[in-house]
């Protein structure tokens, strides 16, 4: 987790073209270059994550924590005698076709892990002496490769209480003219699929369900967060050497200009004692500064619905800045209601500053959802030009009855709501609708899909909740 994204980047070039190019001083060369990785990742949390590139790389991501030093010390599987496969290992169509249904149900987007499960399933079947892969040797695989990799949980049989009390927008139809016909419920590649996802889930650990609605949100936010570093034009930590001409935000290293033009001085004719120096020689210093990561809570701040959710909101931005000695992020906070939207905590990673702007947070009033989302993207926007990270998350029902201009009216007032979030989308800022409504609404999770924001059903949160979704929501 200590690892730098550029060295990281690096190894997993290597890894993909199996060798090293070495290019420097006129000097051409390449090296064949096989070799595994053990990562050891000792991070605590999403904030100390291993660099993604190496991750997606690891075919087994191995949890440690629950095993103590007798069982990591057994040796029995490894001695116990095992015949190889006596030639190539064959997989069928309808294997492959399961892995790959398997790695969609449960989110798992890289192709990699897949290609990975599938020779982890010929490995099985080869230790065992099989010539073929079975259906046990792809649920293994799927266990070892798959599960690990888990962001969402896939749905059961089993339907939930609270889905049937609000089923939402009925599916679109599949079977209209030239549209794709659905697969008979007897269909072999069908149970097949389901017998391997079975077997993924049940491998997937509890803490893990309980993050899990909220991982998927990571796919979609900035790609840096506090205490991440990223390259400066002018400023910064030095941290090496580019070839670039000298300019006011670019310092020149004379030593390093100097021993790059060394090796040509034979075929530069220059009078004696003189050092002949092109443009290709100029090495200036590289700099990096941290990126700051700012958390923007847009919260629904109109009538007796929304008044018991203020304490909550102000106990997550309590929480994340209590978090900012360590991760050093900051958070803002925007309550809409009446007719427009106000700003009642500016970007600040300062606790006692926070609790003097939470202390006294207005309620009641009309729903002005679309001028709570524009002062949430506005925000965002002017972070981004400074240089730095922000993240929505948007605390609402999306039943907006306030327009743009102020005037009262439903229809209006959702049309422009989903204006403001298609421009939020637009943006590419990374967003979260946490639904407030006392049931999960067909409307806030329109709102989360006009927004590309990821949408999340908290009825009965807490300030732990949703800082623990906040985070999500801003991870890397």
């Amino acid at each position: 987790e200590r690892l730098g994204a550029a060295t990281a980047a690096r190894i997993a070039q290597i890894m993909d073209a199996g060798g090293i190019a070495v290019e420097r001083d006129g000097l051409q060369d390449w090296c064949a270059a096989r070799f595994a990785i053990i990562a050891l990742d000792e991070g605590i949390g999403a904030e100390e994550a291993a660099p993604a590139a190496l991750r997606d790389r690891a075919a087994f991501w191995l949890d440690l924590d629950a095993v103590t030093p007798r069982e990591a010390g057994c040796d029995a599987v490894a001695s116990a005698p095992r015949a190889a496969a006596p030639g190539p290992v064959a997989v069928t169509d309808a294997i492959l076709a399961a892995l790959c249904a398997a790695a969609a149900r449960l989110g798992v987007a890289s192709p990699r892990a897949v290609l990975f499960a599938l020779d982890a399933a010929r490995a099985i079947a080869a230790l065992e002496g099989r010539d073929a892969v079975t259906d046990e040797d792809a649920g293994t695989a799927a266990r070892l490769v798959l599960a690990p990799r888990a962001t969402i949980v896939p749905e059961t049989g089993d339907a939930p209480t609270e889905a049937a009390s609000d089923p939402g927008p009925p599916p679109p139809a599949e079977d209209a003219p030239g549209g794709g016909a659905e697969r008979p419920m007897d269909d072999p590649v069908e149970r097949l699929a389901d017998r391997v996802l079975a077997a993924a889930r049940a491998a997937l650990p509890r803490d893990l369900l309980d993050g899990m609605p909220l991982a998927s949100a990571s796919a979609s936010a900035a790609p840096g967060r506090s205490g991440t570093r990223a390259p400066a034009t002018g400023g910064g930590r030095p941290t090496g050497l580019r070839p670039g001409m000298p300019r006011p935000n670019a310092r020149l290293d004379v030593v390093a200009t100097l021993r790059a033009a060394a090796p040509w001085q034979r075929l530069r004719s220059r009078a004696p004692g003189r050092i002949a120096v092109r443009s290709g020689d100029f090495r200036v210093i590289r700099t990096e500064r941290p990126i700051r990561s700012t958390t923007i809570f847009v919260v629904d701040a109109s009538g007796s619905a929304a008044l018991h959710r203020l304490a909550e909101a102000k106990g997550a931005v309590e929480l994340l800045l209590g978090e900012s000695y360590v991760r050093r992020d900051r958070a803002a906070l925007i309550a809409f209601r009446g007719r427009a939207a106000e700003v009642l905590l500016p970007p600040t990673g300062s606790l006692v500053r926070a609790r003097r702007g939470l202390t006294a947070m207005p309620a009641g009033g009309g729903t002005p959802l679309a001028a709570g989302i524009e002062a949430g993207c506005a925000m965002a926007a002017t972070l981004r030009r400074r240089g730095e990270t922000a993240s929505v998350v948007l605390l609402t029902d999306a039943r907006a009855n306030v327009a743009r201009d102020g005037t009262p009216g439903r229809l209006r007032a959702q049309a422009d709501a989903a204006a403001a979030a298609k421009a939020l989308r637009a943006a590419g800022i990374p967003a979260l609708l946490i639904d407030i409504a006392p049931r999960p609404s067909a409307d806030a999770r329109l709102l989360a899909a006009e927004a590309g924001a990821r949408w999340l059903a908290l009825p009965q949160a807490d300030a732990v909740l949703l800082s623990r979704a906040a985070r999500t929501a801003a991870a890397a």
